[in-house]
């Protein structure tokens, strides 16, 4: 298996969120008295943003393990919507899945392909500074002078980025400047897959939890405007 699609995943209840979590972990499953690796697995999900009842949000853990969230908004164009409505390929996976142009390398050289990109991108140890910043105002924005209307920074925080988050923010960031065509990462770059790859994984205490959808993009703003680049 290569790659794994779960649709909504919030509906899942927590002990599917559990092994999906070590089949992610681990590169692996075991059923049957036996272990299934799964060396080149990629997850992707969706959540249903709609319902509230009979759904579990993902655990800390859980979303850790996912590189990105990206928000997908509803299309506005009356072409791409006639499209939705009546395309055949739309309402058939098989059919869509089979339209699309053929791979230009196998699978299973995926890996190989990732590490070899992580390597050919160079940091610099003044760009390594910026994003020791960036990660270090997710846990105490208020050190670094960020306000945010009708809050107080002080109990705003339950936990800022893991390593794990910033690890894959650096791998994110040299990706971006890989499929820009350059060796060397800019400041642009970590800009360009912060809120992508942070966001998420930034989780704020009790009495602001509710205000999330508000206060995390605002948030990331405002570490991205409050810390100078190099």
């Amino acid at each position: 298996m290569a790659v794994f699609f779960f649709n909504e995943i919030n509906r899942a209840r927590p002990q599917v969120h559990a092994f999906l979590l070590r089949a992610m972990a681990e590169q692996q499953v075991s059923a049957f008295n036996q272990d299934f690796p799964l060396p080149h697995l990629q997850v992707f999900a969706d959540r249903n943003r709609v319902e509230r009842e009979e759904t579990f949000e993902l655990p800390a853990a859980a979303k850790d393990r996912f590189m990105f969230e990206i928000h997908v908004a509803t299309p506005e164009d009356d072409a791409v919507l006639e499209q939705l409505m009546f395309s055949d390929k739309f309402h058939d996976t098989g059919a869509l899945v089979s339209s699309l142009a053929h791979g230009l390398i196998e699978y299973y050289e995926l890996n190989r392909l990732a590490a070899a990109v992580q390597q050919s991108i160079q940091s610099t140890p003044r760009l390594g500074q910026y994003a020791l910043q960036l990660w270090k105002a997710t846990h105490k924005p208020q050190d670094y002078g960020i306000r945010l209307p009708d809050t107080d920074m002080a109990a705003l925080m339950l936990a800022g980025a893991s390593p794990r988050a910033m690890s894959q923010f650096i791998r994110a960031a040299k990706i971006h400047a890989w499929l820009l065509g350059r060796s060397s990462l800019l400041p642009e770059d970590l800009q360009a897959v912060f809120a992508l790859t942070v966001q998420h994984r930034i989780f704020l205490g009790s009495q602001y939890a509710y205000r999330q959808d508000e206060l995390l993009p605002a948030l990331i703003s405002g570490i991205l405007n409050h810390i100078a680049a190099p």
